[in-house]
């Protein structure tokens, strides 16, 4: 009987340390904000974010929004980690939601805005503002209905007609991309949708209206709860600072304006150093979020060998340098597309490519003309002019040619001195001089005959 009594005692204390222990434990809200346009830096904080929540077991995930829009891609990528969340997922619409915006809205569980903001505006357009093909509409409306559909619908039979309800509206979601969609008391044709927050509200594509944060855990029913938020590092924002389109902009101008100046200056190591520097601050943080696959970044690796090859062992530019040119700007395109889009839609994977393609191509074109551009500027500096050969040597200053040399050579006997490709230099009669061949090359060592002379410059051939 004691012993049954000390049992029931330590039951007793066990439930109500337990009960106690169940009362001081609070419901983990993680929250991070996306108040910027949607480019790969939001990516990376999303999937971070989503990352850290799962760490630390948090009940929910709290993002609290206000943009206006950005890169198709890079919301897609956000949408499909807001689906695949085992945690469900909150936003806050603080004022916008426009365009990629509204898309990762509707990919979370609840929607809470607050009063006077505005959600929708989905259509795709290029920089200035313009409607983009139909081909991309197509695909963000198929976006925009899928990821409504995704949240399922109620299966309701009334008088033996079964009818579906939408959580939400697909009609709805693909409105805020076409214009020529009619939904009867919601939008005419010729209009996008968009949505405040009294008529998402109404048309079941909001949770509620709030103004803060707090409020929309209120309305939520979340009670006891403990706010975590997402706090990115100095690296985390480094890296998201170099993965801004502009920045990326920046660097393909430093790789080629480095290329090209090591082309026209072989030898130097500043310009060459400076190219493989920008390329690493490129690749480094694309390769670290699995945007960039192995081979890609060994496409541009081959061309950076094969232009260093053609400066410092072939004199000249010839195919390993046009090679290496193509492999490195084949690297730099193919590097900015995530290759899941040609899985998903190979069409708009291959617009894409051609885009990206025309935005790497400008910026080679405009690095090779500011190159040009400066290169003349240095000349002009003091500083820079020892780079070139810029002193004279006028005769009447003692500066004659050699006519001992000059004489005439033809079918005389040597052999090359360097590797001709097509010009270099040969040795006849243990003197150098500077010669051409009449073939695409000739190997260092090889006997050579001199078939003719004009000037000071011999032109030779095999023997």
């Amino acid at each position: 009987m004691k012993n049954l009594l000390i049992t029931l005692s330590i039951l007793i204390g066990c439930h109500s340390i337990w009960a106690q222990n169940s009362i001081d434990k609070k419901t983990l809200v993680y929250k991070f904000n996306i108040k910027q346009e949607i480019a790969p830096p939001v990516v990376r904080t999303t999937q971070n974010a989503l990352k850290e929540a799962k760490e630390l077991n948090a009940d929910y995930i709290l993002i609290h929004m206000n943009t206006y829009g950005g890169m198709v891609d890079s919301a897609d990528s956000i949408r499909t980690r807001l689906l695949n969340s085992p945690i469900p997922v909150l936003v806050f619409i603080d004022n916008n939601a426009a365009s990629a915006g509204a898309l990762i809205s509707i990919a979370a569980d609840s929607i809470y805005m607050r009063a006077g903001g505005s959600f929708g505006a989905a259509s795709v357009v290029n920089q200035q503002g313009e409607l983009v093909p139909e081909k991309y509409q197509s695909y963000m409306r198929a976006l925009m209905r899928s990821t409504a559909e995704s949240h399922g619908k109620d299966t309701i039979i009334i008088n033996n007609d079964t009818i579906y309800k939408w959580h939400r509206d697909p009609a709805i979601a693909e409105a805020m991309v076409d214009p020529r969609t009619y939904i009867e008391g919601i939008i005419d044709t010729g209009k996008v949708l968009t949505f405040s927050a009294e008529e998402a509200l109404k048309y079941n594509y909001s949770e509620g209206i709030a103004s803060t944060c707090e409020e929309v855990l209120e309305k939520a029913g979340i009670t006891n709860y403990k706010i975590t938020e997402y706090k990115p590092t100095a690296l985390d924002s480094i890296i998201g600072f170099i993965l801004n389109p502009f920045v990326h902009g920046i660097l393909i101008m430093i790789i080629i304006g480095g290329i090209y100046f090591e082309l026209q200056t072989p030898g130097v190591g500043f310009p060459i150093a400076a190219a493989i520097t920008a390329a690493i601050l490129y690749f480094a943080p694309l390769y670290l979020e699995g945007l960039v696959e192995n081979w890609e970044v060994l496409l541009f690796i081959a061309g950076i060998g094969l232009i260093t090859v053609e400066i410092f062992v072939l004199p000249g530019f010839g195919i390993a340098g046009i090679s290496g040119i193509v492999l490195v700007i084949a690297g730099l395109t193919l590097a900015l597309i995530d290759n899941v889009i040609f899985e998903t839609n190979r069409e708009l994977g291959i617009s894409q490519l051609l885009r990206t393609l025309l935005f790497v191509s400008g910026a080679t074109i405009f690095s090779i003309i500011g190159s040009i551009l400066i290169s003349k500027k240095m000349l002009k500096v003091k500083r820079f002019s020892n780079l070139i050969l810029s002193s004279q040597q006028n005769a009447d200053e003692g500066y004659v040619v050699n006519a001992v040399e000059l004489k005439p050579m033809i079918g005389k006997t040597g052999k090359a001195y360097t590797m001709l490709r097509p010009s270099g230099k040969v040795i006849i009669e243990n003197q150098i001089f500077d010669a051409c061949c009449n073939e695409s090359y000739i190997d260092k060592g090889t006997n050579i005959t001199v078939i003719s002379q004009e000037a000071a410059q011999l032109y030779v051939k095999k023997q």
